[in-house]
């Protein structure tokens, strides 16, 4: 009987209906489309989304409007994962676009981004905070008009002399600094697991300090 239904559309209408009412996050990676800043440090956010998606056993990414989209299911939580098409300078209209098209609550939105003032592979997990110079949070924070949305900063040093951080960050990371980011890369993605069945302040207690 059961498999009659399938044949008839039954099944899909209620699986379906199961992934609408999950509960949703959106997980922001943030960098720059294009093979030229693939390992670059600027694109971290890029990186990171990527392995959790493998780790994840995600299926391959869409290109959709304003970026790169894929979904893993943990736990009874949808986790859309989102790699901006717009530039790092206008990834605020990918996230509002995707907040709105998958009906995702602000407390719900983390973004994963690269941060001058952390050591190499060093994590930090805050509820909000300044953009601190970074063109990317800048601009989501313009389009949401808030700063009170979830990132997860990723440490790549600041090794760079007086007017040189275009070059830095733009640039890929060095011989000894590649050996720590593949274990620092999974802690990232156990942090976003964390935060999106166990929630932020409890995914801070137990990582922030590691």
């Amino acid at each position: 009987m059961w498999s009659i239904l399938r044949l008839l559309g039954f099944g899909k209408r209620s699986e379906q209906q199961a992934t609408d009412n999950m509960i949703k996050y959106l997980v922001v990676g943030l960098g720059n489309i294009g093979p030229e800043y693939r390992k670059t440090r600027h694109n971290m956010g890029f990186m990171v989304v990527d392995r959790f998606a493998e780790k994840n056993n995600a299926p391959a990414w869409e290109d959709r409007r304003y970026g790169f989209v894929n979904r893993v299911t943990i736990k009874g939580r949808q986790i859309v994962l989102l790699k901006p098409s717009t530039f790092m300078n206008l990834s605020g209209n990918a996230v509002r676009y995707w907040m709105k098209e998958e009906n995702i609550a602000l407390e719900n939105l983390l973004v994963v981004v690269d941060d001058l003032a952390l050591p190499v592979g060093e994590l930090r997990l805050k509820p909000k905070g300044s953009d601190a110079g970074h063109n990317g949070l800048k601009h989501i924070a313009d389009i949401l008009g808030t700063q009170a949305y979830a990132r997860l900063r990723f440490g790549i040093g600041n090794e760079f002399p007086r007017g040189g951080q275009v070059d830095f960050v733009l640039g890929e990371f060095d011989e000894e600094d590649q050996k720590i980011l593949p274990e620092r890369i999974d802690v990232a993605c156990e942090m976003i697991k964390s935060f999106c069945l166990a929630g932020i302040n409890i995914t801070m207690n137990q990582f922030n300090k590691k």
